[in-house]
């Protein structure tokens, strides 16, 4: 079922788009794989969403422009009161539309219908746009994870934890 059929997220300072968010199921992990695999270095199979989704408390959404166009996915679980988003991507050629944005708020009204008060994420300490997101949703920096990412190169890069009580704030 569709959690948000519109929100407006602004894509420019001219343009408004209509969003479409969904909780994903057992059914998408093969999608939601292809799409974690377009997105990050370290890719997920579909077995890992597989076993991720089977979890306690873990929940997934799917975001578009349509109903039948799936750009950008969250994975996030709650337990003890707290949610984590364990993966939020967006696919290379739908970034900077507003998604992540929606997704990131979509979770958050999740996790807070089943009990959570706050919600954490890791983020790539050099990725400025997700930072920049996160930070305008009310995210603070809580700790460094040293190395926490491997790149195909072999290079590692550093992961900042990131926390925000709910609500999240709005821009």
């Amino acid at each position: 079922s569709t959690l948000s059929s519109s929100a407006g997220c602004k894509t420019s300072w001219r343009s408004y788009m209509s969003i479409v968010v969904r909780a994903a199921n057992q059914g998408d992990v093969a999608f939601l794989a292809a799409l974690h695999g377009a997105t990050f270095d370290e890719k997920w199979n579909a077995q890992a969403f597989q076993s991720l989704l089977s979890g306690a408390g873990a929940f997934a959404l799917l975001a578009g422009t349509a109903s039948n166009d799936w750009q950008s996915f969250a994975l996030a679980r709650v337990a003890a009161g707290e949610a984590e988003i364990l993966s939020l991507g967006t696919a290379p050629s739908a970034r900077r539309k507003g998604l992540a944005r929606a997704l990131v708020l979509a979770t958050a009204t999740e996790a807070a219908k089943r009990g959570a008060g706050e919600i954490f994420l890791e983020v790539s300490a050099g990725n400025a746009p997700a930072r920049a997101l996160y930070l305008g949703l009310g995210f603070a920096e809580v700790g460094l994870r040293q190395g926490y990412y491997r790149h195909l190169d072999g290079a590692h890069a550093d992961a900042l934890t990131l926390r925000a009580a709910f609500p999240l704030a709005h821009e």
